[in-house]
């Protein structure tokens, strides 16, 4: 990452490794932010749209008291609910994207900007300066993502497992009963704040930031190591030489854009494995706290953090803080390949100074 903030994208990019022009990393003064958000906004919305379905199927595992395969939940969904089950809450959830995102995107390209540029100036090497304002970035994005997230997450959530019935373990769950009836949305919101109040919307956002701040910090910390890594080591092979190249002399090589796609998408499927198996066992209790009730003396009460933990060992162990790893992992892994991809190519249509 280079120190000049407000260098040209041309600039950058003569600046980058003399034998493989690495693309360089765009910095938050370099962007055009009305273009930024309004493109932003419309990509985002169309790639939460074709995840929406796994992120659902996800979420009903993890509510399950009994451990359920992801074919045969879908096969349930599909059965019981048909196409429109794969969707529930995705009204409110696409509500929640464009103020989401736009904090986040904000948070992440300003602190890694900032950041960065501390850490060269204090004498770190480029990869571990890169590093650290990532993973930096990613803390500070999902922290000021979570105070819209959380609440659209237990609405959304609620939507997504309403039909459910967990009562029977020996039963995949259906559409025949529910603990909840909400008709949308709003219904949901209204009936929420009137039995828990506001901080019902918060349910489960201290564990949120605990799942989502050192998940990123490890996604983008991991993307930016892996990325650097696969330049390094065999990106050369997917490159093509450009005018100047010979091979009397060090190759110069520069990516062209399969290649520079296919690099991020690995770099993203990579980082995606690690951060999933950190942070599946909060994630799985995040989940619980927002969406399941217990009861005391015949009254409805929100779960505490142990209670959660309890009851997840109690039906089967600490495999059971697993459950929809695999939903979750290639929700993540392919969120994050389109969302890397996407997110690189919206920073270079939203350059103030484009280039071709």
């Amino acid at each position: 990452m280079s120190p000049v903030a407000k260098m040209s994208l041309r600039t950058a990019e003569d600046d980058s490794a003399s034998e493989i022009h690495i693309p360089a990393d765009i910095d938050w003064h370099m962007l055009d932010k009305s273009k930024f958000f309004f493109l932003g906004a419309a990509l985002f919305s169309g790639v939460s749209a074709a995840l929406y379905p796994i992120v659902v199927l996800k979420t009903r595992q993890q509510v399950s008291p009994a451990q359920i395969s992801s074919f045969k939940m879908s096969y349930s969904i599909m059965r019981h609910e048909g196409l429109k089950g794969f969707y529930r809450g995705f009204g409110t959830s696409l509500m929640g994207t464009i103020p989401a995102r736009a904090l986040y995107m904000t948070a992440l390209e300003v602190t890694k900007s900032n950041v960065g540029s501390v850490t060269v100036k204090l004498g770190f090497s480029d990869t571990t300066a890169l590093a650290i304002a990532n993973a930096a970035a990613g803390v500070s994005s999902a922290m000021a993502a979570q105070l819209v997230w959380t609440p659209i997450d237990v609405v959304s959530q609620r939507l997504m497992v309403q039909g459910c019935s967990y009562s029977n373990k020996s039963t995949i769950p259906s559409a025949s009963s529910c603990s909840y009836q909400y008709r949308n949305g709003f219904d949901a919101f209204r009936k929420i704040v009137g039995a828990d109040g506001v901080k019902g919307l918060y349910r489960g956002f201290g564990v949120s930031i605990l799942t989502y701040a050192p998940s990123n910090a490890v996604w983008w910390a991991s993307y930016s190591v892996a990325h650097r890594l696969i330049w390094g080591g065999f990106g050369c092979y997917m490159c093509k030489k450009d005018e100047n190249g010979s091979s009397n002399g060090s190759p110069n090589l520069k990516p062209d854009c399969k290649s520079m796609l296919a690099v991020q998408g690995l770099s993203a499927a990579m980082a995606s494995g690690v951060s999933a198996l950190i942070t599946m066992p909060l994630d799985t209790v995040k989940t619980r706290l927002q969406v399941l009730d217990g009861e005391e003396n015949g009254q409805r009460r929100p779960l505490t953090v142990m209670q959660t933990v309890k009851n997840l060992v109690r039906e089967g162990g600490f495999g059971a803080c697993y459950r929809g790893l695999g939903p979750r992992w290639a929700s993540m892994a392919m969120s994050a390949t389109t969302m890397v991809t996407t997110y690189e190519f919206l920073k270079r249509m939203s350059t103030k100074n484009q280039v071709s």
